[in-house]
């Protein structure tokens, strides 16, 4: 099992922090990677909701990243799974309120099959390189004003 996680704090109460992460629409925006997202079925944004997702794969190609939100806790925390592809991802996004500002700790876990299993360290720099682009997150929400 392959872990890694990254937190920012982000000068923006919880609640918005919350509703962008909730609308997955939103993930190309900060996740570098993600070229199409559309809800597949379930009500957005909540427990059982199911996002077909396309992200850049290795050599550039387009692969599947589709996902379930697995738990929605408005303003702490959101779950999910990844429901296909060679890897069972899970991970989840955990929100604190500090001050003014929100801490947002990104966490990923996967648990690769087949040859991804005996190529863990590629496997390892990639999940720590996603959960890092929670920067990007911080700049989206911190250029963004206030509604």
């Amino acid at each position: 099992m392959a872990i890694a996680e990254y937190d920012v704090v982000i000068k923006r109460d919880a609640m918005s922090v919350y509703d962008f992460l909730l609308d997955a629409r939103n993930l190309p925006a900060w996740r570098a990677g993600v070229s199409s997202i559309e809800l597949e079925s379930g009500a957005a944004g909540t427990k059982g909701a199911v996002y077909r997702q396309t992200v850049t794969g290795p050599g550039g190609r387009a692969i599947c990243g589709d996902f379930e939100i697995t738990e929605a806790r408005p303003g702490a925390e959101i779950q999910y799974r990844g429901l296909g592809g060679p890897e069972r991802t899970r991970g989840g996004y955990y929100l604190s309120t500090e001050g003014g500002s929100t801490r947002v700790r990104f966490a990923v876990e996967c648990e690769p099959r087949g040859l991804l299993a005996r190529l863990k360290s590629p496997l390892r720099r990639r999940m720590k390189a996603e959960v890092c682009q929670l920067e990007q997150l911080k700049s989206v929400l911190e250029e963004q004003t206030e509604p």
